[in-house]
């Protein structure tokens, strides 16, 4: 018999979306030097929360949409390629050198793995740290370009958050 109340769902959603943050830059903040071409070239600390419970693992995509010049851009640069974190890991640290144990790596547009910080040729470039919970362990894909990673993560993404930095030399 219906008691006229709106049924509960089978999976509540969480009171909080997944989200990702740094605490050396806000959202459409500044990178810090330190994690450019004009500092120390180390990647920004990350923070995350939130992920969906059916996370089995992560995948981090950062890339410039401005490239080369954000008033005519032509690309988007990409700056750094993780996949398969654990999705027990709760962030990166600065300039982090040792990935959570079962993270794997793409390849950057610099053609090497690894973080390549922000160096824009002119303007205020903005960087999109984005952030991807996954149903699945994707299987090895050698060292992925962005959209071979994108296309393995094809339907098995749960959420999505991101992080936008700028930075102007």
């Amino acid at each position: 018999m219906n008691s006229g109340r709106p049924g509960r769902p089978c999976h509540p959603e969480r009171s909080h979306p997944m989200e990702i943050r740094s605490p050396a830059f806000a959202d459409h903040g500044a990178i810090p030097r330190a994690c450019t071409c004009d500092g120390g070239d180390h990647s920004p600390p990350l923070e995350w929360s939130g992920l969906p419970d059916r996370t089995l693992s992560l995948a981090l995509i950062v890339d410039d949409p401005d490239a080369p010049d954000p008033a005519a851009p032509t690309r988007t640069w990409v700056h750094w390629i993780l996949y398969n974190l654990p999705s027990g890991t709760k962030g990166l640290a600065e300039g982090v050198r040792t990935l959570p144990p079962g993270t794997l790596e793409g390849l950057n547009d610099w053609r090497r793995t690894g973080y390549g910080g922000p160096c824009p040729p002119v303007g205020r470039h903005r960087y999109f740290h984005k952030l991807y919970a996954l149903d699945c362990l994707l299987p090895d894909l050698g060292l992925p370009k962005k959209e071979v990673l994108e296309r393995a993560m094809a339907g098995h993404v749960l959420a999505q958050a991101e992080l936008v930095g700028t930075y102007k030399r």
